[in-house]
C-alpha cells in the first residue's frame, strides 16, 4: 500500500479524530463523508476488529499517512526491543515514531505539521550533528544536534514558524535555540503526549490477533 496523498481532512472525518488537514473544516463537518455520513454520524455500532483498525489508522495518519508496510516494521521493531531490553511494546513504538527526524523537526517548531516537516527534511534543509540528513525517518539520539543548514537559514518560512510555535508545546526531552536555529534531543522521551486520544494497547492486539 503506498502513502496516502489525498485529502486529510477526509480521513479525520472518517476516523472522528483530527489527524491533519483543515481544522476549520474538520470542526464543521464532523461526521464521516459520504453520502450517508450525516445521517449515520457515529452512531454505527463498530466490531473489535474495526476498533483496533481505526486506532492504527489514527496512529499512522497522526504521523504523516506512514506506509502500511513502513508503520509495521515500527511495530515489529518495538515487539524485538521490548523482547530483547524489556519494556512495553506500545511505549517504544510511541519512542520510535518521536524519534523520527521529521517529527523531531516538527516537534522543535521548524514546520507547522508532520507533512510539512517531512518535505523539509527531503529538500536537504536539516543538519543532524553538523551533516545533512535528507531522511525523514533517520532515527536520532539523545546528544543530536538539528539545525538549519546555513543557506535556509534566511528564510521566512523558518522564522515564522519558529516565532508562532507555543514554547510550551515543546516536548521536554527536546531543547531549542530559536535565536540560531537548531535544537538538541536531550534523551529518549519517556511520556509521549499526542495531539489525539490513541489507545495503543489496540494496535498491539490488531497486530497479534
Amino acid at each position: 500500500m503506498g502513502r496516502y496523498i489525498g485529502p486529510l481532512t477526509k480521513v479525520s472525518r472518517r476516523l472522528g479524530a483530527f489527524v491533519g488537514g483543515s481544522v476549520k473544516s474538520f470542526n464543521k463537518r464532523n461526521f464521516p463523508p459520504g453520502q450517508h455520513g450525516r445521517v449515520q454520524g457515529r452512531r454505527r455500532k463498530l466490531s473489535d476488529y474495526a476498533i483496533r483498525l481505526q486506532e492504527k489508522q489514527k496512529l499512522r495518519y497522526l504521523y504523516g499517512g506512514l506506509r502500511e508496510k513502513q508503520f509495521k516494521k515500527y511495530f515489529d521493531e518495538a515487539v524485538r526491543l521490548a523482547g530483547v531490553k524489556g519494556g512495553n511494546a506500545g511505549n517504544i513504538l510511541l519512542q520510535l515514531l518521536e524519534r523520527r527526524l521529521d517529527n523531531v523537526v516538527y516537534r522543535m517548531g521548524f514546520a507547522k505539521t508532520r507533512l510539512q516537516a517531512r518535505q523539509l527534511v527531503r529538500h536537504g534543509h536539516f543538519l543532524v550533528n553538523g551533516r545533512k540528513v535528507n531522511i525523514p525517518s533517520f532515527q536520532v539520539k539523545p546528544g543530536d544536534i538539528i539545525e538549519l543548514r546555513e543557506k535556509s537559514k534566511n528564510s521566512p518560512l523558518f522564522k515564522e514558524n519558529l516565532e508562532n510555535r507555543d514554547p510550551r508545546t515543546i516536548p521536554s526531552w527536546l531543547e531549542v535555540d530559536k535565536d540560531n536555529f537548531k535544537g538538541k534531543v536531550l534523551e529518549i522521551p519517556e511520556e509521549i503526549e499526542l495531539e489525539i486520544p490513541v489507545n495503543v494497547q489496540l494496535i498491539i492486539e490488531f497486530y497479534s490477533a
